[in-house]
């Protein structure tokens, strides 16, 4: 059946806006099979999440599956970190080598890593790699405890050493980073990077909540960049993006604002 209402559009894959980076966090080869397999065209990372990598088994025919779809993966970013604290950057250059990967993803969220380290890092790779800087930290704390014009001076300063895309950090759990310890956003803190000039389409916000989700759509557009997406939550955020869940219902109707 061909549906005929009329919905906001989405620009095709490879797609520089409107990303989905949807998060692994050790699903069996099979489950992960049928996902990327079913919704590849909703999918444009895949981020197989923390450490996980290292521990999955068949984790390469998780990659070969990730590709044959049509969709991009890199390893987390606290495996970046987990490889600097034991003095071993070369060798994780090498792992991401061997197993394909054309993207990958450099952090500080938990190591004692200066932003200023961190985009030497960033620089390093990006000559090699399509790097996605993240910018916030896991502790809730330290968080809260770095100003707005923090946030902007890092993400500038990842951005002019190459990056790609600089992800804003939020935990699966929805804390963290952007958001504070009871799932609240900081919203002031959007607003002042978004009035930073700064382009959206070079940051993708982690928004693994149906509410985050939502108030990007309705805050920055259909294609805003979104990330640590769930597995079971792939159709969802694309119906949010279209206006077709109640969290953005009205958004793209005429006169229903």
């Amino acid at each position: 059946m061909t549906h005929t209402i009329s919905l906001p559009s989405r620009p095709d894959k490879p797609r520089r806006e409107g990303i989905t980076m949807v998060i692994d966090t050790g699903l069996p080869l099979g489950q992960f099979t049928d996902v990327v397999s079913s919704f590849g065209p909703l999918i444009d990372y895949v981020k197989f999440g923390w450490g996980t990598s290292v521990v999955t088994p068949n984790i390469e025919s998780k990659m070969a599956a990730a590709r044959a779809h049509g969709v991009d993966f890199y390893l987390g970013g606290t495996l970046f970190e987990k490889y600097l604290l034991q003095n071993r950057f070369d060798e994780f250059r090498g792992v991401c080598r061997e197993y394909g990967a054309t993207t990958i993803e450099v952090s500080n969220g938990t190591a004692p890593l200066s932003h200023e380290e961190k985009s030497a890092y960033v620089e390093k790779l990006a000559g090699e790699f399509r790097v996605v800087a993240e910018v916030g930290f896991k502790d809730n704390v330290q968080s809260e405890n770095f100003p707005p014009k923090r946030w902007v001076e890092a993400i500038r300063r990842d951005l002019e050493a190459g990056a790609y895309l600089v992800t804003l950090e939020t935990r699966e759990s929805g804390k963290g980073g952007i958001c504070r310890p009871n799932g609240e956003l900081r919203y002031g803190l959007i607003e002042e990077i978004l009035d930073s000039g700064i382009d959206a389409n070079q940051l993708m916000f982690e928004a693994p909540t149906n509410e985050l989700q939502g108030y990007f759509v309705k805050r920055i557009g259909t294609n805003v960049n979104l990330g640590n997406i769930a597995t079971d939550a792939i159709v969802s955020c694309e119906t949010i993006r279209l206006g077709l869940r109640s969290e953005t219902l009205l958004e793209f109707e005429e006169g229903a604002n």
